[in-house]
Order: structure tokens, then sequence, then C-alpha cells
């Protein structure tokens, strides 16, 4: 049984030539991931001192140097400029040399005939892996590697063809998995869509004492569920497709649910809590239901105090799955709003006008970036020096500028984000509170929700 995945590696061309050019230099910026994955899959601590490592079109100790050719014979120095990948085998079924005779033939199949790479296993974890790092832009004619739907099926498909013929396991139905990235924080314990799902659910399951009652105490929650079939599935309005229960865990089939139900809730069916931000402050009650406001930076800061964020030291936490997984970007939202004080934005209209002479700004530099890269072709050896010297500087006020636009955009978006996940928490509790009082399952006088303190 083989697990396969593929990323590409950003960076930028030009700092990479320049790198090799002078290797004495640091890494420079853009070009770091490209130069970890080279070091990282050639590791002789888990490449058996390197008796492990293959290259295919290329060189294995000038790889770097001959990828870096061939984008200049085709002008491809922009973009993706590697891809990363694996091939993971289930623990205990196959041996090092297997391993890396298996790796060698995938990569072979799968870009042999147009791309320079490096396979290699590594044999340092409980399960054996190869690694593939190969080159973005095709040796054979210069088109560049085009990773879609089609190329991820056709990965998965030699694999396991690989893996039939060496007589190992395959997946007979994989599963979607998710985004790397989302991966990444599951695996951090972040609030990630999944992980949240997974809490309400078992809430659910340990606080009904029927299926009944199971199904809408997660609609209460503000899901849509699907009860029905083989396969039990729920999603939260902003997502266009359901998960599967029993994707989120195996044990969550309907048979094990409906013999689990009823274990804990031994006194009635729990009601989900759903609560809200304590003691908003007065100028931050910006949000009024189904009605935009202009007013970027105390919407922030309003939402700030809805993920328990703002006031410092409280211990409130969003229960609704609306919010939660917003947590997830903690970090993103406090640089956004730090973004908005320090550049003193409060409104859309400030925000469009300091995006306006961010964009004036970058013009100007890389125009002026542009420039210096030509005359450093035209210069002499004593000049090339001091010229790179400057386009290193204008690079990193290019990086700063660029920077601020992620900010400025991302501000943006997220502003109507904020807005559009209130409506559907407005709208959820609505419904549900006009929903003939003490017909769903729970005590009208439980509704613990008080609108004119929450959307003021």
């Amino acid at each position: 049984m083989a697990t396969t995945s593929l990323w590409h590696i950003k960076g930028s061309l030009s700092d990479l030539i320049a790198y090799v050019e002078n290797p004495e230099k640091t890494v420079p910026r853009g070009t770091e991931d490209f130069f970890n994955v080279f070091s990282y899959i050639q590791n002789p601590q888990k490449t058996a001192d390197g008796s492990f490592v293959t290259a295919l079109n290329c060189l294995k100790q000038t790889a770097l140097q001959q990828m870096i050719l061939t984008k200049q014979q085709y002008g491809k120095e922009d973009n993706y400029i590697a891809w990363h990948g694996y091939q993971s085998f289930k623990p205990g079924e196959v041996a090092p040399e297997r391993c890396h005779e298996i790796g060698v033939k995938l990569a072979r199949e799968m870009w042999g005939e147009q791309f320079q790479l490096i396979v290699t296993p590594h044999l340092d974890k409980g399960h054996l892996h190869n690694h593939f790092c190969f080159n973005s832009v095709s040796f054979q004619d210069g088109q560049k590697y085009n990773y879609s739907k089609a190329e991820r099926q056709r990965l998965r498909d030699i694999s396991d063809s690989l893996c039939q013929e060496y007589g190992l396991s395959v997946i007979e139905h994989g599963r979607k998995a998710p985004s790397r990235p989302v991966w990444l924080d599951e695996q951090n314990g972040k609030p990630t869509r999944y992980n949240i799902y997974r809490a309400d659910v078992r809430e659910a399951v340990n606080g009904s004492r029927t299926v009944e009652m199971m199904e809408k105490y997660l609609r209460r929650k503000g899901y849509l569920t699907d009860f029905t079939g083989k396969h039990w599935r729920i999603r939260l309005p902003q997502y266009q497709h359901f998960t599967r229960l029993d994707t989120l865990d195996e044990r969550w089939t309907p048979e094990n649910i409906r013999r689990s139900l009823g274990t804990r809730a031994s006194f009635g069916n729990k009601r989900p809590t759903v609560n809200f931000a304590p003691e908003l402050p007065e100028e931050l009650r910006v949000y009024v239901p189904f009605q935009r406001t202009s007013h970027i930076y105390r919407l922030f800061l309003y939402w700030e105090y809805q993920l328990g964020i703002l006031p410092k030291g409280t211990t409130y936490q969003p229960t609704s799955p609306f919010m939660k997984e917003e947590l997830r970007k903690l970090d993103t939202i406090t640089a956004q709003v730090d973004y908005l004080a320090k550049n003193r934005i409060e409104t859309l209209d400030n925000l469009l006008s300091a995006r306006e002479t961010i964009q004036s700004e970058l013009d100007t530099l890389t125009d002026q970036r542009t420039k210096l890269q030509n005359k450093i072709r035209r210069a002499s050896p004593a000049e090339k020096e001091r010229l790179r010297g400057e386009k290193q500087a204008i690079t990193a006020q290019i990086f700063a500028c660029r920077k601020k636009l992620k900010l400025n955009t991302g501000v943006e978006e997220r502003s109507a984000k904020i807005q559009d996940t209130m409506d559907m928490v407005y709208t959820n509790e609505e419904q549900h509170r006009h929903q003939n009082k003490g017909k769903d399952g729970f005590p009208a006088r439980n509704r613990s929700l008080d609108f004119r303190f929450c959307f003021a």
C-alpha cells in the first residue's frame, strides 16, 4: 500500500543563479524551499550515506546547476521553479532496496522522458518512503509541468500498478485527503473544519438518546445533515460538499452510532450551547444583519471580540462552528489588524487608497530593478558587485511592498467573509428561535441568545 502526493516550490530563479555564482552568500529569500528540499532529500542520515540517491536526466552532483541551465535555455525563470513529492509505503511491507527500485521506476515512468529529477528513499522513519524533486521546466521542449487532476490520478495509478507488480497491497477505495496546509494544521491540533466536525458530532452522539435528537442537535449548531443511505453526512452552509461521518472517524457508521446513542445521555437530551462575546464595547457594535459596513478597522476589532482574541485575558471561546475555524487563522487576522492600526486605515475607502499607493510604489521599484538587471548584463566585472547590491536592496523593498499588498487585499476579502459569516449565524439563530417554539426538541425557555445584545 503506497500513498503519493506532489506540491510545487516557488522562488526567484535570478536570485538562485546569483547564489550559485557566489555560493558564499546566504540562501536568497524566496529560494529557501528549493535549497531545503535539495539538502533534505539527499540527507546522508536519511539515505544511507547517499547510496540510495538516483538522478535521472542529470548528474546528482550538479543537478541544481543543470536545472538552472534548462530554465535559462527556454526563458522559463518565474513562478514554480521545482516540484517535490513523495511515495510512502505501509510500515514493514518493503525493504530499502525494493523501496528505492520502485521509486525510480515510478519517477522514470511519470517524468523520466521530460524532466531532470532526483529520486531518493528515506530510511529513518518507521515507514519507508521515496522523495522526488524535479525541474518545473522540461529539458526536451521547455514546457512547464502541469499537475492536473489527470496527472494526480496517473501518479496514483502508476504507483498502484507497481505495488501490485511487486506483490504489495494497494488502497482499493481511496478517500480524498485534505489539502497539505489543512493536514498540517490538523496534526498541530488547530481548529480545522474537520476537527470542528469531529468535536460537534462527538457532542451530538454523547448528548442524544435518538437519531432524531442527534440530527436536531447538529442542525441547531448550523449544520446541514443527510442521515439517509449507508453513509451519514454533514456540512456547513459555506461549503459546497458534504463530509461523510465515517471519513471523520471510521467508527461512525450508522450502525455504530445507533448503538452508542443514549449511553451517556442518561437524562434527556443535551442542548447545544451557542454563545457570543460578552461585554462588547458600544463603539464596536458595527454589525447589522444583512447590511454592509465600510468601517473596516472597527469590524476587525469586533471580529476579534467574537473570536475571543479580545479583550486580553478573556476566557471566552466561540461555540458556533461558523466561527471556530477562523481561530486557525489567528496569526493572519492579527497581522491584518496590526496593518490597519499602523497605517491608520479605518474605512474601505482608506483601504483602497492605500492599495493604489502601494501598487504605484511596487510598479516603480519593479521598473528600477529591471533597469538595474539590464545594466548588470552590460557592466564590467568590477561594477557587477555594486549593481547587484543595489538590486538586492530594491528586491527587499519589492518584497515588503508585496507583503503590504497581500495584507491589504486580504483585509478586504476577510471583511466580506466576516459579514457573510455573521449573516449565516444570524440566519441560523433566527430560524431556530422562531421555529415552533419548543417543538424542535428543546424547551423554548432555554433560548440563550439576546439579539439586542449581540447585534446592535
